[in-house]
This record gives C-alpha cells, sequence and structure tokens, in this order.
C-alpha cells in the first residue's frame, strides 16, 4: 500500500546526522514521517527539491524584537517575518524591553502576543536579576522559556548584574543552562573616556578585549564554584577563547556573523554607526581568532544578536548612537558565502544553527532531520548569488550593515511543521508561531 503524506519533498540534497545526500522527505501531521527514496507517494503537496539543499531549519538563539516598548523599530511580527524570510525557523528572544521580562507575568505576557502572530516558532529568555534570583528555577521552567539571561556589561536597555556578589546569587540558583553578557562594567565605566565623539572607530578602544576578558574570567570562576552550565554570547575576542576551551565542560559558546564578517578599522570607515555593536566589531586578528575556534570546535553555536534600530537612531553623533544592528534575515546568506568561500563546510554550519541549538539547550523536537522530529526546514541554493539590499529587509528598521554585498548561497524555502512559511521570497499564509518546547521544561501530564 501506497503511504500518504500531507506533504513530500522530493530529490533535495539532505543534510543531517547521518550525513549529506538525496532524499525525499514525507511529512505528516506536521513531523517528519518518512526518509529516503519514497517512490510515488501519495501527497497533499509535492515540493520539487532537485538542486536544492534541504537543511534542518535554522534557530537563531539570540535576537532582540523589541516588544513591548520599542515597537517603532521591531515588532515580534516584523521581526519574525525577518527570520523566515532569511531562512530562520525558530528565535530566541532576549528580555531587555519594557517592561523586562523578568517575572512569570511579562513572559506570559510575550508568549501570548507572539502565538499565532509571529510567523516562526520562538522562545523567550527570562532576565536574571537580583531580585528574581530565588524564583528563578520556577521562572526558567515556565512554557515558552529559553532559560535565563544575564547583562554583566551595560547594553541596551535595564538589565544590569555587574558584581560577583550579584552573578553569585544567579548563578547558585539556575537548573537550566544560562546565557551571558560578559563585558565587564566596572573596567568599562573607567575606560568612558577612551569615546571619541563623533568617532565610532573608538568604541573598541574603549570596549576593549580586556574588558571581555575579565568578565569571562570572572563569570567562569562563578560558574565552576556552582558546577552550573553557562553559554557565553557574541564572543568577539580573541583573548577569551582559550579560556573557555579550557571549560567546554560547564561553559558553551556563541559568535555571530557579524564578528566573523566585518573588520575595524574599514567596517566603522564604511558604516559609522551603523558598525555599533556590544561587544564591539574589532581588529582582524580578533576576527581571525574566532575563526580558528569555530574550525576547533570550540564554539557551539551562530546567534544574530538581531538588535534593530531606527536609521534616524543610528544617525546620532557617537557616543550618543545606539548599540545594535539588524541581523536574523541575513544570518543565512552571509553564513552560506562563508561556506562557499570555503570557510566552514554546509555541516558545520548546521551543527552551528540546528544541531548545536538542540542540543545545548535540549530543544524538545526540533534541530534534526529527523523521523519524529518536527517538520522544520530551511531549504538553501548553494549556486545562487544574490545582492542583499535594504529593500529586501522585513525589519521595521528597514536596513542592513551587508546593503549591497553580493553573497552565493541564498535561502529558498523556509518550512515550519510542515507548512510553507516562506518560498521564493514571498511570506505565505498567516502567522502560525507556537512556543518552542524544553526536554528540561517539559510540562507534567
Amino acid at each position: 500500500m501506497t503511504a500518504s503524506y500531507d506533504l513530500v519533498l522530493k530529490g533535495g540534497t539532505v543534510v543531517n546526522q547521518d550525513g549529506v545526500g538525496i532524499r525525499d522527505m514525507g511529512v505528516r501531521a506536521g513531523r517528519i514521517a518518512a526518509i529516503g527514496n519514497l517512490g510515488r507517494p501519495s501527497a497533499g503537496e509535492v515540493i520539487d527539491c532537485t538542486g536544492l539543499h534541504v537543511l534542518p531549519g535554522v534557530i537563531d538563539s539570540q535576537v532582540h524584537f523589541r516588544e513591548p516598548g520599542a515597537e517603532h523599530k521591531e515588532d515580534l511580527e516584523s521581526g519574525s517575518r525577518a527570520a523566515v524570510a532569511g531562512g530562520v525557523t525558530g528565535v530566541f528572544e532576549m528580555p531587555n524591553t519594557k517592561p523586562l521580562t523578568t517575572s512569570a507575568e511579562t513572559l506570559a505576557d510575550k508568549v501570548k502576543r507572539a502565538t499565532n502572530r509571529m510567523f516562526c516558532d520562538f522562545a523567550f529568555y527570562m532576565g536574571g536579576t537580583r531580585e528574581n534570583a530565588k524564583q528563578l528555577p520556577e521562572l526558567e521552567r515556565l512554557p515558552g522559556c529559553a532559560g535565563t539571561k544575564v547583562f554583566m556589561g551595560s547594553s541596551t536597555g535595564d538589565l544590569l548584574v555587574d558584581d560577583d556578589q550579584g552573578i553569585d546569587l544567579i548563578i547558585s540558583q539556575i537548573r537550566r543552562r544560562a546565557a551571558f553578557h560578559s563585558e565587564d562594567e566596572f573596567r568599562l565605566k573607567a575606560r568612558k573616556t577612551e569615546q571619541r565623539a563623533g568617532d565610532a572607530s573608538s568604541h573598541p578602544i574603549w570596549r576593549d578585549a580586556e574588558a571581555a576578558r575579565l568578565c569571562t574570567e570572572r563569570l567562569l570562576r562563578i560558574a565552576r564554584k556552582h558546577g552550573k552550565r553557562i553559554h557565553v554570547l557574541h564572543i568577539s575576542t580573541a583573548d577569551e577563547m582559550p579560556l573557555l576551551a579550557a571549560n567546554k565542560d560547564l561553559a558553551t559558546v556563541e559568535v555571530t556573523p557579524h564578528h566573523l564578517t566585518l573588520v575595524a578599522p574599514e567596517a566603522y570607515e564604511r558604516l559609522g554607526t551603523k558598525a555599533q555593536m556590544n561587544p564591539p566589531v574589532r581588529d582582524e586578528p580578533h576576527r581571525a581568532a574566532i575563526w580558528r575556534a569555530l574550525q576547533a570546535g570550540v564554539v557551539d553555536v551562530l546567534g544574530s544578536d538581531h538588535a534593530p534600530h531606527t536609521l534616524a537612531e543610528k544617525a546620532k553623533p557617537y557616543p550618543e548612537s545606539p548599540s545594535g544592528m539588524t541581523g536574523v534575515q541575513t544570518l543565512v546568506p552571509i553564513m552560506l558565502d562563508h561556506v562557499n568561500k570555503g570557510r566552514l563546510t554546509l555541516e558545520r554550519f548546521v551543527d552551528l544553527t540546528s544541531h548545536g541549538p538542540g542540543r545545548i539547550f535540549g530543544i524538545a523536537g526540533k534541530g534534526r532531520v529527523a523521523e519524529g522530529y518536527d517538520a522544520d526546514f530551511t531549504i538553501v541554493d548553494l549556486k545562487r548569488r544574490q545582492t542583499i539590499t535594504n529593500g529586501w529587509m522585513e525589519s521595521r528598521a528597514g536596513w542592513t550593515p551587508y546593503d549591497g554585498v553580493e553573497v552565493q548561497g541564498w535561502p529558498i524555502g523556509t518550512i515550519i511543521r510542515g507548512r510553507r512559511v516562506m518560498w521564493e521570497a514571498e511570506i505565505l499564509g498567516a502567522a502560525q508561531g507556537q512556543p518552542i518546547a524544553f526536554m528540561e521544561a517539559l510540562p507534567s501530564v
């Protein structure tokens, strides 16, 4: 008897834990039901993927979608449109909104706002503070929670825990892996005179590599004291990588496409404050060290750190200009261009954007192309050459630091739970985003 499926992907080159090969995939009830040569099955929809690569759905584990509180520059709907336009099927959103995401009520509000309004699936970080530290073991297990996020260096928003006592309190309480923005606030304050008015290229001089190294050293020491798992976000320095490599039993590592792609001083000369990020885009020795750590396996995941601001906000003279740039929509094409240039393999890209997030965060049913998993796919054309433009951006901010950059490798389709959400640059149908589930926070039956 011929098997029946809701959707069949035919003839694509599938990349999963079994390797790379031409396979069909059958989807039933939103999940992968079969992988292999399916012949001519009965299916509600068949997509010919000949010549295309079918990847597990890309998960961007660091985005700022600004809702609630700053919807003029992004909201959950527009940010998720940017995600699926770029081939991203799931995102973890950050807690530095207004109000801050630091309670069961503020998390539930975000989940309610996002459900069936975001185009991709989602989870939200709980902001870790001195005030809610004792409640974190319960808060981090709530539906839709990606875990705890702590800002050790000031960035956009009001979440800041800069002292060892506060960090010790939070780390002593957590049960899941917690994520950290690691820059030493005391050094940042002491070096503020290094900022040069009107000169964004002084940003990495002010927020220097030592500020990052000192903070990551402190963080690792406290995590080791309590035997807790930590995830260190957007590593930007050569100095931190040996520390992190020596502590891989408890520390996982994120890097970003912009720290792998942009370089000082050229980025500041060309983009000005549009290149301003926390932690900063640095010079070539730091960028080269990040690539070496990625190739050596020290790096676990890629996150875009999508942090949009309007062009008017970014046009303010430095240092009044805010730090942050768009990134969720360009993560896939920028990194596929690096794949085509031989800087990493396609399998390593999949490990960084699907297998890695699934593994280190314990995502339930996502992050792999395997029977029984959600039918989340990022379908790409590795041969297509295309120019990234501001006009392609779905973000409300309306700009990208990669405007005018030609890349090879392009997202053709985004499929989430067996449903085509984007195909050939067109976003299809109504939003049906749902909370991502985690194995450490599954509901009791």
